[in-house]
Parts: structure tokens; sequence; C-alpha cells
């Protein structure tokens, strides 16, 4: 099946009426409905019969110069030029299919944009998640740190309370030490020099 073009200038009073339109307002653009004249035979002499609407379907019987014969929708045959006729469908029967395809490609695109948006969530509270546990972990390692820092130093004073106790016994040895051997000094200068005591004779008579 055989579509007609949209076309502006079907005819000399068609175009005659867009251009005067056209220089009257601008920024205007032309209907999507607009009829093509046709004519009882293949030339321009034979009279108009009628109009056939942008986008009727038309079945091609033959081709005469400029025009070609056609069987319109109501079952008539006439005349048309042949620049009016195309091969493939009206912008105004594609748009239907046209939309559906939008409409499919819009939901596809909803889909991902939701699909989209639910994965973003997702990283999101991960990142948060790993976030607390980055905050948990250096919380856990300051007090750690602080522990060590703490036992470092109380070891650091428990090693020097050793060593003063060290200091002090070893004094306390040479101390004791030095006492012993003054007091064997002092007993072994006295002790000489004491009265010894006589011995009593056994007397047998």
């Amino acid at each position: 099946m055989l579509k007609i073009r949209i076309v502006a200038m079907g005819c000399t009073l068609g175009a005659a009426l867009f251009s005067v339109t056209a220089m009257a307002q601008d920024n205007h653009w032309v209907s999507d409905h607009l009829p093509t004249f046709v004519r009882s035979g293949p030339t321009d002499e034979y009279r108009i019969v009628g109009t056939l609407e942008s986008g009727d379907p038309v079945t091609v019987l033959q081709t005469q110069g400029d025009y070609t014969q056609v069987r319109g929708p109501d079952g008539d045959t006439v005349w048309i030029q042949s620049q009016f006729v195309q091969s493939e469908p009206s912008a105004q029967q594609q748009l239907p299919a046209l939309q559906q395809k939008v409409d499919q490609l819009t939901q596809r695109l909803d889909g991902i944009d939701d699909e989209w948006n639910q994965r973003v969530a997702d990283m999101r509270s991960e990142l948060e998640s790993r976030k607390q546990q980055v905050e948990e972990l250096q919380s856990t390692n300051d007090q750690l740190s602080q522990a060590y820092s703490q036992a470092e130093s109380k070891m650091r004073e428990m090693q020097a309370r050793l060593d003063t106790q060290e200091e002090d016994l070893l004094m306390r040895y040479f101390m004791y030490g030095g006492g012993v051997a003054g007091a064997g000094l002092v007993v072994g200068l006295i002790v000489p020099h004491l009265p010894r005591r006589r011995r009593k004779r056994d007397r047998w008579f």
C-alpha cells in the first residue's frame, strides 16, 4: 500500500493560500492533515474531482507521465501527481508506533534509573558502614596506643624503682660487710689484750 506524501503545494490555489498565510504570520507550520487535489485524467487539463488527505492509503494502478492512477480508500479511481505518492507510511501513521517505541524506551530508561539509584543507595550505605568500621578501628587503635604508652611509662617507672632498690641493696651489703669487717677487726685487736684466766692447779694434798 502506497501513502500520500505531506505536501503544501498540491495545486496553484493551495500554494497561493500557503504563501499568503506564511507572509502574514511567521513561525507556523503546515498541518499534517493536508489535502491533495486529484483529477479525472493524467494531465492538468483534466478536471479536479476531489482530494486525498495526507496519510490516506491508496493502491497504485498505473503511471502516465507525471501522474499516477490510484484507487483511494473509498474505492474511487483517480489520478494524482506522482510526486505526492510515496512507498512508506506517512509520519502521521508512523507516529503511534514511534510513540510506543518511545514509551518502551522511556520505561526501560526509568527502570535503569531506578536500578542505578538503588545501586547508588547501596553503595552509599556500604560506604557509611565501612566508614563506621574505620572509625571504630581508629578508636580502638587510639585506646591501644594510649594503653601501650601507659604500660611503657609504668615499666620505666618500675625499672627505675628496681635500679634504685638494687643500689640500696648493694649499699646495704657494703654497709653490712664493712660493719662485720670492722667488728672483726675490733675484736681481733681487743681479744689479745684481754687478761687470761689462770688455770687452777690440781692439788693432791
